[in-house]
């Protein structure tokens, strides 16, 4: 077994992490990066807590989504990094955004049930889109006539927005509760 120190395997973490390219778990780290190293889990985690500290006061930032851990820009510089791509990120519509946030909230879920709380029919392009980028998935089926599809969301809608797990989505109560105090229609 090789020898490294901390700032050797802290430094082999994150050039691999940054060389990825997507979330990296521990477990996948230990299999293939520090395999080598016979580190338990609890020691790359606090190797990652070290690095996350690390890139505390810079442009980047070592987060923790569903998946695992990547580098990110911090939000905090959108406004000048967005300058690098010429087009814009796309826009979703509400009804899009509706949809989803239903999935998200109330998964898994038909889409019969879906249009029953919006009282719309929810269009096949919004559910393939949905599909397309990998936020939903067809999870099962409901046991009643027909048989229609279950879905839910996937790791990847957790890591698209940033978040390790669903218990970190926005409570919907409060944000009822924010947009009646300022006036704005609950609908």
């Amino acid at each position: 077994m090789p020898k490294a120190n901390n700032q050797q395997l802290m430094q082999i973490i994150e050039a691999a992490i940054f060389a990825y390219g997507k979330p990296l778990s521990i477990a996948y780290l230990k299999d293939t990066v520090l395999s080598d190293f016979n580190l338990s889990n609890r020691k790359i985690k606090n190797l990652l807590n070290e690095l996350e500290l690390l890139y505390e006061n810079r442009g980047i930032e070592l987060v923790h989504s569903a998946s695992g851990y990547r580098f990110q820009t911090k939000s905090t510089f959108s406004p000048w990094i967005s300058r690098l791509w010429q087009e814009k990120a796309p826009k979703y519509s509400r009804a899009m955004l509706e949809t989803l946030a239903l999935i998200a909230y109330r998964q898994p879920i038909t889409r019969g049930e879906i249009e029953e709380v919006r009282g719309v029919v929810v269009s096949s392009q919004i559910m393939r889109t949905l599909q397309e980028r990998g936020w939903v998935k067809v999870v099962g089926h409901k046991e009643v006539a027909g048989r229609p599809a279950l879905f839910a969301t996937t790791p990847s809608f957790l890591d698209y927005f940033g978040l390790q797990c669903l218990s970190d989505l926005p409570d919907v109560q409060d944000n009822l509760n924010h947009h009646s105090d300022s006036g704005e229609s609950d609908v």
